[in-house]
């Protein structure tokens, strides 16, 4: 089993040193791609659907928090490392905001490096076994609209975890882009797009009837444990805050 990685950096040497230590850290992760600036970054995530991202912060074009802001987007569950020069360490504590899985000190150490990566991999081989048990390439013997059916009764029920595409397409033996397109096709819309709609409608059913919640509580429920990043995530779809929504019945 195989991961896919997409590095982002603007400094060639930084760059190349980086992608060495992921390729010689015996674990399953490998670069399929890399990216001087944000903008080619999110290009190549739109691209290949990877399974983990690691971005430097500042980079020209488009910084690394505004490429994971938008790769939170259209790839919700996406795992990002974010790499910080000494400089910038404090500032990179604003990734928590976007669920970041870690950020790295430059220059990169191995061990440290190596770590991380075998943690997201274990954690992937947990999530694996939980989805193996739903998704199976038994599975891919029915139609089409039957595996999308049962992907988005999936996300129905699993709308407040992490939904890995990219684990379910393994187990099925599909490419996540052919996932994506047979779901794109049934409700026209892709399945990231619609975790998305699903988890800020039960959002708003929450502020309306739920008012012993906070909103920190709130977006837990909904799947994002971050309350900045739920704000942010609640206001881009709703145009409103969640607390705004929530007081707009009083005013």
């Amino acid at each position: 089993m195989s991961y896919s990685v997409i590095v982002a950096e603007d400094e060639p040497l930084l760059l190349e040193n980086l992608i060495q230590k992921i390729e010689s850290s015996g674990t399953d992760f490998h670069v399929i791609g890399s990216a001087p600036t944000g903008i080619q970054a999110y290009d190549l995530v739109e691209e290949n659907n990877p399974d983990l991202l690691i971005t430097d912060i500042r980079m020209p074009v488009m910084d690394g928090l505004e490429l994971i802001g938008k790769v939170r987007n259209s790839h919700p569950g996406l795992n990002c490392i974010i790499v910080s020069g000494y400089s910038d360490f404090e500032y990179a504590k604003t990734a928590l905001h976007y669920q970041v899985k870690e950020y790295l000190l430059k220059p990169v150490d191995s061990e440290e490096l190596n770590a991380v990566l075998v943690r997201i991999q274990s954690e992937f081989a947990v999530e694996q076994q939980k989805l193996e048990s739903i998704f199976s390439v038994s599975l891919s013997q029915k139609s089409p609209e039957q595996i999308t059916e049962i992907l988005k009764d999936y996300i129905v029920h699993n709308f407040n975890k992490d939904v890995n595409l990219n684990l379910i397409a393994m187990n099925l033996n599909y490419s996540p882009s052919y996932l994506t397109r047979m779901f794109c096709q049934k409700y026209d819309q892709t399945p990231s797009k619609f975790l998305i709609s699903l988890r800020i409608q039960k959002a708003k059913q929450l502020l309306d009837q739920r008012y012993e919640l906070n909103i920190r509580q709130i977006g837990e429920a909904v799947g994002y444990p971050e309350q900045g990043y739920f704000s942010r995530i609640f206001k881009k779809a709703t145009g409103l805050s969640p607390l705004e929504y929530r007081d707009r019945k009083e005013s």
